[in-house]
């Protein structure tokens, strides 16, 4: 990785936040100290142990990859390994796979997006997999659309929780109907994204002189409580009832490939969150954008 990648990664994963109630007579959320955040954070991570198998921490998928763009979906998939799932899977054209594969042997590569039968390929690993994150290298061809859209609605059946970034998002500002309502979904929108879903959703340009927090809390509840993840100089991220403000400064440089970095890390946090919850841990989607984008307290 690049010098600037690692320093998105650090700013990204590192970060200082705080978790806010919303005003307007809603009932506030607030944890009385950062060090409460950490120990609930501390209850999502994974137990190792001589029992494990593999897969138990994570299964993660990356539908991406195109002639074009080969660096965004091993971004994505190489740092959910970095951050700790087990195997990571990329699902992407034929013409891109040989690069794919060449960045690293760590990763399962499927030349599958531009075959005839790309939706069944991909769904019917689904049921293997813990998380699914569409969009790092994915592309604008117009069949993507229905790729996306099938595979969104058959991870969704399953339960899975589902990243989407980049060219997944922009198939979603077209068609924002696909994942309204689906409370396992996470989008993770930079500014100029956010502005064209803001558009779509409310049918106005985004304002300036509005509370970024109140947009983006909008743009959440908007889409039926769909997690929003909106990076900027500050992180906003919001479920339309709650939010969280990242305040921590990282570097001024914006190259291609810090937030694939972001959604592959997601992807895990997501799948760890939803365990923890299965066993009965205190846990929320909230405190799993805060476990990804501030990783630094918990290890």
């Amino acid at each position: 990785m690049t010098a600037a990648l690692t320093a998105e990664a650090g700013r990204l994963l590192f970060a200082s936040k705080h978790i806010l109630g919303l005003g307007g007579g809603r009932a506030a959320t607030r944890m009385s100290t950062e060090a409460d955040l950490v120990s609930m954070i501390r209850h999502l991570l994974p137990e190792l142990s001589g029992d494990c198998h593999k897969g138990d921490a994570g299964r993660i998928g990356v539908m991406g990859g195109c002639r074009e763009y080969s660096g965004a979906p091993y971004f994505a998939a190489i740092s959910a390994l970095k951050v700790g799932c087990d195997l990571s899977h990329v699902f992407c054209t034929s013409d891109s796979s040989p690069v794919i594969k060449s960045y690293s042997p760590e990763l399962i590569v499927h030349p599958v997006l531009d075959s005839r039968n790309a939706v069944d390929e991909i769904t019917q690993w689904l049921p293997r997999l813990h998380a699914l994150i569409i969009g790092p290298g994915l592309g604008r061809d117009d069949k993507m659309y229905y790729y996306v859209k099938d595979v969104i609605q058959s991870a969704h059946k399953l339960n899975i929780p589902i990243v989407i970034d980049a060219d997944g998002l922009f198939f979603i500002t077209q068609y924002p109907e696909v994942i309204k309502g689906c409370k396992n979904v996470v989008l993770t929108p930079n500014a100029m994204e956010f502005s064209r879903l803001y558009h779509k959703l409310v049918g106005a340009e985004l304002p300036k002189d509005e509370d970024e927090i109140v947009c983006v809390t909008k743009v959440g509840g908007l889409l039926g409580n769909v997690t929003v993840v909106r990076k900027g100089e500050r992180d906003i991220v919001s479920d339309g009832n709650k939010y969280l403000v990242c305040e921590h400064g990282g570097s001024p440089r914006r190259c291609g490939g810090q937030g694939d970095l972001l959604s592959g890390s997601l992807g895990v946090w997501t799948h760890w969150s939803l365990k923890a919850a299965n066993n009965n841990a205190a846990t929320s989607n909230m405190l799993t954008e805060y476990g990804a984008i501030d990783r630094k307290s918990v290890v």
